[in-house]
């Protein structure tokens, strides 16, 4: 319990400090930047404990169960963090690199949303045990919920 709390607190923290970054030189971001930087930051936590979960789901390091355990918690404990970046808002943020079609399939979009946040939470839990293949097989699981979404509703 206590490693989950300073978790979330040092999450937030690093939260704080992106979307606090620009504010000062730039003034004020309105509201829509708010939502983009505050989407943006999520993603930039989950990217950074995704990249050695992949490296050890695919071989290319050693697979070291803490290490993967502690990232798994931090993407599970990140992910419902994105569904209120999306708001309505948020809609003509400059320099989203989310497709339109979002705004019209927003049913199809949030349910994407779900899967990848319970497929994270099973990431969590599998990783907390000693089964390297069950815990590689379950990120692989995750990241297809990442790319389903990515591949529909993502501008590259």
């Amino acid at each position: 319990m206590r490693r989950g709390m300073a978790l979330v607190i040092a999450c937030i923290a690093a939260l704080t400090a992106v979307l606090s970054g620009s504010a000062g030189a730039q003034g004020q971001p309105n509201r829509a930047e708010q939502y983009l930087k505050y989407r943006k930051g999520v993603y930039q936590v989950i990217a950074w404990n995704i990249a050695p979960l992949s490296a050890m789901a695919q071989d290319k390091q050693p697979f070291d169960a803490t290490v993967f355990a502690d990232r798994a918690e931090r993407v599970s404990l990140m992910t419902p963090m994105l569904a209120e970046s999306y708001a309505p808002e948020s809609r003509h943020a400059e320099g989203s690199k989310l497709k339109p079609e979002m705004w019209s399939n927003r049913a199809d979009f949030d349910e994407k949303l779900r899967t990848l946040v319970a497929r994270s939470e099973t990431l969590a839990k599998t990783a907390d045990g000693v089964d390297a293949a069950a815990s590689k097989a379950a990120f692989f699981d995750m990241a297809q919920a990442c790319k389903a979404c990515h591949d529909k509703y993502r501008a590259d």
